[in-house]
């Protein structure tokens, strides 16, 4: 379903946004155009009734001037074309004109010159032309005069005896409606009339739609500049500053925030911000990471370097077997190094894919201390495990990456440990979160590093300490498994002891 909205969306991601927002309101100007359609049936309802009346009218008149005595007829015609605004003509059954209401002086049907007509009537009727053409108006055929009553279509039909009518176009555009109909013993009547009010009547609405949608394409137009402005800008600055980062600039660049939006292009912003910001930190740790484990392993291997060199020129037995001893320690201290600095390079990775899984802290607690014990790693040490309530002490979590934070924290309260000290590992319940404490005799941390010691290749050696027995990664590593379990974990000073330092681990409780 989403592989199908993409492909519909193919076409449209081709454009910019301007002109696809311009182009989506056209589409709602363009249904508002729609009513020119609305006005052309408009019209052709009026242009229906008025044939309608005047097919009535031709009826009435004709029996009006049947009734009438021959000498009252053109009286009779002069007043029923003031009522009803057409010119009356009166033809014998062979087509002779006898009777012209406007021979008789009413000149109340006059059709309009176009070529005398100011600029404004010419507009009008191209603009006429034009919307006929679009909205395919059917075209009148063009109103001419003719002398001779068989001439016209509707004398003719209505020499039959049928009422006829029809309409004709004037060569202002204008309609011009003629009707006729049979008068007992006297011929056929003719009524023409010119409905210039219909046109009109159109053209304003016409004109008062055109001004509505010119006033509506203009707001349009406006609203959609600004929307495009509001949107595409924005975006082109974030886009800007995205490409920056990726050529490697990000120093140097601002990533804008946008305080001010509140909208999705806000949250954008502040998301492509922090998220440069994390890019910039994950980068300065990778740097500091990368110096920092030169530093570590220039050291043993400086050491390395010179022992390999007095062993070539030193020929004392006592003085080889030294600087054996010395590779051989510088050996163990780089394979150390590096099997920590591979895990701790990797942990972030592993730890975001890994699986939690119920684990019972006490339970692994006291099976890794005696593992230790039975393999005899401690020999001048002596640990101790503390088990707080009975019962399961459950954590969600990986149980081979809690096992490594037991193992870090005991091996550096053992490193720290004068000989035959005590290291007690405990482990208890609080309302909600399960508690590890691991606890030695030490010299303790100084209150100013007990923030650094958690930091990679930080370590407050004790001044007896050989050089070199430990990387400085153990509690970086703890603290990072901690943290992707979503705990704590801190150092602080023994409350019984007037020596040594006690890290706690506070893990959440799961849910039974």
């Amino acid at each position: 379903m989403q592989d199908g909205r993409e492909l519909s969306l193919r076409w449209s991601g081709r454009v910019s946004l301007t002109p696809r927002i311009l182009a989506v309101n056209i589409i709602a100007l363009a249904l508002l155009a729609g009513g020119f359609f609305y006005l052309d049936s408009y019209r052709s309802r009026i242009v229906d009734s008025t044939l309608l009346r005047v097919n009535r009218e031709a009826r009435l008149i004709a029996e009006a001037m049947a009734a009438a005595e021959p000498g009252e007829r053109e009286a009779l015609a002069l007043r029923l074309a003031k009522d009803t605004g057409s010119r009356l003509r009166l033809f014998d059954p062979a087509g002779r004109l006898l009777l012209d209401t406007r021979a008789s002086g009413l000149r109340n049907f006059r059709l309009l010159d176009p070529d005398k007509e100011g600029w404004q009537q010419h507009a009008a009727r191209f603009l006429d032309a034009v919307i006929d053409t679009v909205v395919q108006a059917k075209r009148a055929p063009l109103y001419r005069e003719r002398r001779d009553g068989q001439a016209w279509p509707d004398v003719q039909v209505a020499a039959g005896g049928k009422v006829s009518a029809r309409v004709w176009r004037a060569p202002d555009r204008t309609p011009v409606f003629t009707a006729a109909a049979p008068v007992t013993g006297a011929g056929v009547v003719m009524t023409t009339l010119n409905a210039r009010e219909i046109t009109q009547t159109v053209r304003v609405e016409r004109f008062r739609l055109s001004v509505v949608l010119l006033i509506v394409a203009l707001v349009s137009v406006l609203l959609s500049l600004f929307l495009a402005r509001t949107i595409v800008r924005p975006l082109r600055r974030l886009a800007r500053a995205a490409v920056r980062v990726r050529r490697g600039r990000a120093r140097e660049v601002v990533v804008p925030r946008l305080p001010s939006r509140r909208d999705e292009i806000g949250m954008l912003a502040r998301a492509l911000s922090d998220m440069s910001l994390a890019l910039r930190a994950r980068i300065d740790a990778t740097e500091a990471f990368a110096a920092d484990v030169t530093h570590e392993l220039k050291n043993p291997l400086a050491s390395l370097r010179s022992a390999v060199e007095g062993l070539g020129q030193v020929r004392d037995p006592e003085l080889q077997e030294r600087l054996l001893a010395i590779v051989r320690d510088d050996v163990h201290r780089l394979d150390r190094l590096i099997t920590d600095i591979s895990e701790a390079s990797r942990l972030d990775a592993q730890l975001s894919r890994a699986k939690f899984d119920p684990v019972d802290l006490a339970a692994m607690v006291e099976a890794l201390i005696a593992n230790r014990e039975a393999r005899g790693i401690e020999r001048d040490i002596r640990l101790r495990f503390d088990r707080g309530l009975p019962g399961p002490l459950i954590v969600m979590g990986e149980g081979a990456r809690l096992e490594r934070v037991v193992e870090n924290l005991i091996d550096n309260a053992i490193s720290f440990s004068p000989d035959g000290g005590l290291i007690v590992v405990a482990v208890s319940r609080e309302p909600d979160a399960i508690v590890l404490r691991v606890e030695d005799e030490g010299p303790g941390v100084p209150a100013e590093a007990r923030d650094a010691v958690f930091r990679r290749f930080q370590s407050i050696r004790p001044a007896a300490e050989e050089f070199g027995q430990h990387s400085g990664l153990g509690l970086a590593i703890a603290h990072t498994i901690v943290d992707a379990h979503q705990g704590t974990i801190h150092v602080e000073d023994r409350e019984d002891r007037l020596s040594g330092a006690r890290f706690v681990v506070r893990l959440p409780l799961a849910f039974e």
